[in-house]
This record gives C-alpha cells, structure tokens and sequence, in this order.
C-alpha cells in the first residue's frame, strides 16, 4: 500500500508529479486526477513540483523510547536443521567490527530447537552475547513465529543496528520484522560502515541496475536494519577460548494459532551451490550459446569447482538463473574465479571482484574484465580451456 496522500479536490491533473516520480508510481485516472500505485517508495520526490500542494505525505510517529536508548549491534544467526549458515558468521564477522567502532556490544540471536551448540559457536566467531531462544515451534523457519520473537526482543533490548544475511530466509524476516517495528530497511546491502560525526550506520547499495552506488542511512527511526549478500564481507575465524554470555528466553508460542504448518521437510539435492564454491568458471556472451558452456563444465569438473554465468548468458536462454554472477544473480567469494567470454559489465563485477584470484579469458584485449583480473589470457577460449583442462587432468590426476 502506498503511502502517499493525494487530495483529488486540489488535484489539477497537470501531470508534473507524474513526469517527477522515479519510479513510475503515479499516473493519471479517467477523471484527470492523480492517483499511485504499489511502487510508491514515499521518497517524496512528487510533493515538492506539484504547484498547489495536493500531495502530502503523513506524520509517522516517532519512536516511544528515545533514540539514545537505543543501544548494541545485533545479528541474525541463521539455521537448518541445526547447521548454522555461513552467510551468518559472515554478519557476525562484520558486527563485530560495528560494534567495536561504536564502542558496544555485538549481540547473536539464535532461533530455533536444539540450537544451544549454535549459541556457543556464536561467541567463538566474535558475539559478545547470544539471546537464545528455544522452542519446538522454532524447529523450521516460518515468517511468523520467527518474526514475532524477534519483534518482542526488539521492542524489549532495543538494539540500535540489527544485520541479517540477505538469504531467501533472511529478506523475508528481515522485511516482516522492520514493518511490525516501523522501522527503515535496507537490502542486499554491499557494504557497512559508520559515520565517525553522527555515528549512524552508513548502508551502500547499488540503485538503478547497478549503474550507482546509493549510501542510505536511516536517523529517525531504530533500529538500523540491513541485509547483506553472502561473500560480501570476509568469514572471521572462530576463536574457542572466547568467553561470552547465553541469555536463555522462553517465548510464548502457541503452534495451534501459527497459520501455516510444516508438512514435510524435502531437502533438494543437486542444486548450485555458487555462494559456498572455492572455485568457479564461469561463461558469459563470448561462449556463443548453450553448447559453448560444455568447456566450461568440464574444466570445472576438472577443478572440483561450479559452472557460473553472467547475466547476458542467462538472459539468452543458454544456462539457468540459478548459474547466475552478478548484481541481479549470486555474489561470490572464491579462491579462483575464472571468467571465460565474459567483458566485465559493471553487473557482474559487482558480484566476483572480490574473488582471491581472478583469471580472464576473453578475445578482445580492451575487454574491462582484465582490468580487475589478477592473470588474463587473450584468446580463443575455445581453444585454451581444453587445453588448460587437459593440463589440470595431468597435474591433478584426473
């Protein structure tokens, strides 16, 4: 629902705020009256061009307590089945570097039944405290028990940044939680820092398919929320001698009033796993279509490592989304990125340049790819990946 306000007695119908709005939210009705839709962001960019004031946007009531009583850096420790996701002590690695510049201390909330263990891997990866919350309700992640947990928490710590993975999971409680509390959001965040003069947390984040970086800050209203991508931010090592504190909480959760309900439990074998890969070679324009991936997957079976692609291969039809590097597709981390075909839009930068070693194999020698590679190779890759894959066979024994 948006949130602009349009009074359709002053509404001229002169279309300024029409031609104003970014995101195409508003637009004229049959009786020449503005009206908007589901797009609107309330960034306000129509009220100030309309020239007799008929857009407005309503008061939102402040927080009840303070923002000074809002205090400690918070994260989100994601599970299944009892395995904690590494996207999470990615957030926790990150926190902790929060909540050191703000002098603070960096909270884990755990979720889930039988989860104690995941409690104390917390402390080891850098938590100060963990607020475990245990409960057979808890066992598979649902919006609605998660999200009122953590809302209650909210409202009784209050946190002043709280961080999620940006997982299918974490967008969806991350977005569930901010709503209920009212307050700012920020997704699939590229990077985190806070501002040394007002100390808010200063959240970046490409806008407009990649082609700027925004930094977005949220001053009224606590807490801070974010989400961030896997492999954005560095995996800390865990430290067992770590000390820290288990604040135990014992919600009030009733399974017959939740709505939706765990049938089964199917876990999909098979599936791409690019965010946790070593190793990827990954195909772009330059393989020519669906058969010009074949190279590419036998190096990389070679290597032990998955088939990537950029944004242009998937877009043609040529490999599945799920392959997908880039701004719109999956940020990577690995040890080695191999990127074959593939010119190096500012998309799918976005989403390997921070890969350990980075080899580029393109014909065209100005290609930007080679700008960020660490070795490049100009060539057929038709030609020099069966030959590299024959040598890695040989050295590798395969």
């Amino acid at each position: 629902m948006a949130l602009l306000e349009i009074n359709r007695e002053e509404c001229i119908g002169c279309e300024a705020c029409v031609a104003a709005c970014p995101f195409g939210a508003l637009h004229m009705d049959a009786e020449r009256k503005a009206v908007v839709d589901d797009k609107c962001t309330a960034c306000g960019a129509c009220i100030d061009v309309c020239p007799v004031g008929a857009l407005s946007l309503p008061e939102v009531e402040a927080p009840a307590a303070g923002l000074d009583q809002y205090k400690g850096v918070w994260v989100w420790v994601e599970q299944l089945q009892g395995e904690a996701g590494s996207i999470s002590w990615e957030m926790i690695g990150k926190g902790r570097e929060l909540a050191d510049q703000r002098q603070t201390t960096l909270t884990a909330c755990v979720l889930g039944h039988h989860v104690e263990h995941i409690a104390q891997q917390a402390i080891a990866y850098g938590a100060d405290r963990v607020i475990l919350v245990d409960d057979p309700v808890l066992k598979h992640y649902r919006t609605e028990p998660y999200a009122a947990v953590l809302v209650d928490l909210i409202r009784q710590y209050k946190p002043e940044i709280f961080i999620l993975g940006a997982s299918t999971r974490g967008r969806d409680l991350a977005g569930a939680v901010a709503t209920e509390i009212f307050t700012g959001l920020t997704a699939d965040c590229t990077g985190l820092d806070i501002d040394p003069e007002t100390g808010l947390l200063r959240q970046t984040r490409p806008a407009f398919g990649g082609n700027i970086m925004a930094t977005i800050i949220c001053p009224n209203h606590r807490p801070q929320m974010a989400t961030v991508r896997h492999r954005v931010f560095e995996m800390p090592t865990p430290d067992e001698t770590r000390r820290g504190e288990i604040i135990r909480v014992n919600p009030h959760l009733d399974e017959e009033a939740i709505a939706s309900k765990v049938v089964d439990f199917i876990r999909e074998e098979g599936q791409v796993n690019l965010a946790d890969a070593r190793i990827i070679v990954s195909g772009g324009r330059g393989v020519g279509g669906p058969e010009g991936f074949e190279p590419i997957r036998r190096l990389a079976e070679v290597l032990g490592g998955a088939v990537g692609a950029s944004r242009a291969a998937v877009d043609a039809g040529w490999i599945p989304y799920a392959h997908q590097v880039g701004q719109t597709g999956r940020t990577v981390r690995p040890d080695l990125y191999i990127a074959c075909g593939i010119s190096g839009a500012i998309q799918h930068l976005a989403g390997m340049q921070t890969s350990r070693v980075i080899v580029a194999i393109n014909k065209d020698p100005e290609a930007p790819i080679f700008k960020i590679a660490n070795y490049g190779i100009v060539g057929d890759l038709f030609q020099v990946l069966p030959a590299l894959t024959e040598e890695f066979r040989k050295r590798l024994r395969k």
